[in-house]
């Protein structure tokens, strides 16, 4: 701070240094009591002071005041947006049905069937309340109105709301400090069917995001002074061996297209986590179950991926991709 050593302490010190030694300015004299209130006064001054400064830079300007800096050149923030949620239930309900938790609303908006279970339907929920505020309940709602069969609805996890998941054809999007490299935010981002998206989407949102002709001037979705620059996930060939025994009558080339499917079904799901995980970790002892519940398999062992035995470590903006597969 500008003024943080301009304490009641220090300005006593310099009020009392120009008070003549021969008179008595102890703690308690009348030129310590007379000067003290007014020192305290002053000290309070100088912290005012300390935070106009603040206040007037857009660069430590609390968010009030920044956005009357911003209002000076006709920029105005974004308006609060509704938290988004996956919210599970025993059952299927009708679109629109609104539920509670505490004193917060949530409707329903939208089925998620690929997050479905066995004993669960996925839907996407919005909280009807804006802001941050909506982030901070989880758990058991309560229906507003009845609905016939529902024994259990959740709240379980926020969705994605960063910018780039609401440009069409992309799903996801991760801006990971480990992603930074000189200023640069680089946001990686993969296609709606969870792959590595096109050239032409991922100059799409970098052109949505931050304009490459203009990088952190703030003519795209970036605020002014952050340059984002826009890649695609990469894919990561794995090619897998098998050694299989199979059941009486089976064999690879009766298997190989069951086999094939459980794979993809695993990197499939590998690939829908991508965001909500450091690295992923593509593990033989997954390979190995899923390929068990394939029909005509009897068991599985000595599975080779790329090559070794051990499980695979991708680089951080990486998905799997069934390579070659042998059995």
């Amino acid at each position: 701070m500008a003024y943080e050593h301009q304490t009641y302490e220090a300005i006593m010190r310099r009020v009392l240094a120009r008070v003549p030694s021969n008179m008595d300015k102890r703690e308690g004299s009348m030129i310590w009591d007379a000067t003290g209130p007014n020192s305290a006064e002053v000290a309070i001054l100088y912290t005012a002071l300390d935070f106009i400064l603040d206040a007037t830079f857009a660069d430590t300007a609390p968010r009030e005041y920044l956005i009357k800096r911003a209002a000076e050149r006709g920029l105005s923030p974004y308006p609060e947006t509704f938290a988004v949620f996956r919210a599970e239930f025993n059952k299927t309900v009708p679109i629109g049905s609104r539920f509670s938790i505490g004193n917060m609303n949530y409707a329903v908006t939208e089925r998620i069937a690929d997050h479905d279970t066995p004993s669960t339907r996925a839907f996407r929920a919005v909280c009807e309340t804006s802001g941050t505020i909506g982030n901070t309940l989880f758990g058991r709602m309560v229906p507003i109105g009845y609905i016939d069969g529902l024994t259990h609805a959740d709240i379980v996890t926020t969705l994605p709301t960063e910018v780039a998941a609401w440009l069409t054809g992309v799903y996801t999007a991760a801006a990971d400090s480990l992603l930074t490299v000189g200023g640069t935010v680089r946001l990686v981002i993969m296609d709606g069917a969870y792959g590595v998206p096109s050239q032409e989407l991922i100059e799409d949102v970098q052109r949505e995001i931050d304009p490459q002709s203009s990088h952190g001037e703030g003519l795209g979705i970036a605020p002014i002074g952050h340059v984002v620059k826009v890649d695609g996930v990469q894919s990561k060939r794995i090619d897998i061996t098998l050694n299989l025994q199979y059941q009486s009558g089976w064999d690879w080339e009766a298997t190989g297209s069951y086999i094939s499917e459980a794979i993809d079904g695993y990197f499939n799901e590998l690939a829908r986590g991508w965001q909500d995980t450091e690295v992923i970790v593509v593990r033989v002892s997954q390979i190995e179950t899923r390929v068990l519940s394939c029909q005509g398999i009897l068991d599985v062992r000595d599975t080779l991926l790329n090559g070794t035995h051990e499980n695979l470590t991708l680089d951080a903006a990486s998905i799997p991709v069934r390579g070659a597969v042998s059995g």
